[in-house]
């Protein structure tokens, strides 16, 4: 996977990413991004939970000028939980000095109106609001340089379509449009769309077979604790469970640093495995692995894929993974050619709802596991 450092923004962007926790880029911001930072159109085929929000809205941010208070980009959700999600994503990357409103049915208006005569410089909202709002002239899109069409699919199952070409039209004809769906094949009605009203798109697929999205022959559990107490958990269960080669997935290269590091002091057999790291030193750590010169590897999810031990016995996902289909990339590297694995992932509280949305896309049910600190 690509470091989002290899991308061509500003360094506020690369220092906001790198304070929510993420490195590596996920294969749809990996293929998307990079044309989308280019100001091409773009319709991505990925499923929900794969990161398409920063697909979007990075290249939203680096064209944003602080100092100009009009509305820059508009992104048009089918609900107003997704409005939400999307508005809290923007506010979490852009930081301060960009402003960003929410629009959208089932609240009262006013509040919105407030908002937007205030200026703001991104709108995410549902389509029939929106709508609300240009008749009543409290939102103009004359100057938008972006439109994003997120989830197209359910706003067309939900029967906006009419809406969204209705706001596209009052839209400035020299705007970049992305559009992203995750049904497949891409419905006729959303091909339409791309074909009326972008230009040249790009089709960036990132979606995976549903027989991908499936885990199989591995014990798995999860263990809720409170954040604090997460390492202290981590060791518990690591002396009841007594691993015979066990991977560590990580959120970050520097924490994977730094846990090899914990795990030297207490005379753990360890190496570490991140992106910045040679070729050859990711090599050497695999084979000790696979040779039994250490027994514990801190990784990244740099090799989610590629590695390939036999008797991995243990999988623990200290960190929860960004989408569904990595937790099945992590989760498949134990219990090989037949053999048992277990695969443990530490939550914390707030951390419930990724853990659902795991079990949901992987169609595997995931059971707690209790751990006393007595």
């Amino acid at each position: 996977m690509a470091n989002f450092n290899s991308l061509n923004i500003r360094p506020d962007i690369l220092q906001n990413i790198d304070l929510l926790g993420f490195e590596e880029m996920t294969p749809i911001q990996e293929m998307a991004l990079p044309p989308a930072l280019m100001g091409k159109d773009i319709i991505g085929q990925a499923k929900t939970g794969t990161g398409k929000t920063f697909t979007f809205a990075i290249p939203i941010i680096e064209k944003i000028r602080v100092n100009e208070k009009f509305v820059h980009a508009l992104v048009l959700t089918p609900t107003r939980e997704l409005a939400f999600q999307v508005g809290l994503e923007f506010e979490k990357l852009a930081g301060s000095g960009i402003h960003v409103a929410l629009t959208y049915g089932g609240a009262s208006i006013n509040p919105q109106i407030d908002r937007l005569r205030r200026g703001v410089h991104i709108v995410v909202g549902t389509p029939g609001r929106v709508i609300d709002h240009i008749r009543r002239k409290t939102l103009k899109l004359n100057k938008v340089e972006t439109l994003v069409l997120d989830e197209a699919d359910r706003m067309l199952d939900m029967g906006f379509i009419k809406d969204v070409e209705w706001i596209t039209k009052n839209t400035p004809r020299t705007r970049q449009t992305m559009l992203f769906s995750a049904t497949v094949p891409m419905p006729d009605e959303i091909r339409r769309l791309g074909d009326t009203y972008m230009r040249n798109p790009e089709f960036i697929s990132a979606n995976v077979d549903e027989d991908e999205l499936t885990v199989s022959n591995v014990q798995q559990f999860y263990v809720e604790v409170d954040q604090r107490k997460k390492m202290d958990a981590f060791f518990r269960i690591v002396e009841e469970e007594r691993p015979t080669k066990a991977l560590i997935f990580c959120k970050t290269k520097k924490w994977v640093e730094k846990f090899q590091g914990i795990l030297r002091r207490r005379r753990f057999s360890v190496d570490r495995i991140h992106g910045d790291l040679t070729q050859a030193a990711r090599e050497r750590a695999i084979e000790k692995l696979r040779r039994g010169k250490i027994e514990y590897l801190v990784c990244t999810d740099v090799v989610a894929r590629g590695i390939d031990i036999s008797d991995i016995s243990h999988v623990f996902n200290y960190d929860v993974p960004q989408e569904p289909l990595t937790y099945v990339h992590r989760v498949g590297r134990t219990a090989r050619v037949g053999k048992q694995g277990t695969a443990i992932t530490f939550i914390t509280p707030d951390q419930i709802r990724d853990l659902w949305l795991i079990e949901h896309k992987a169609r595997t049910r995931i059971p707690e596991r209790k751990v006393s600190f007595d």
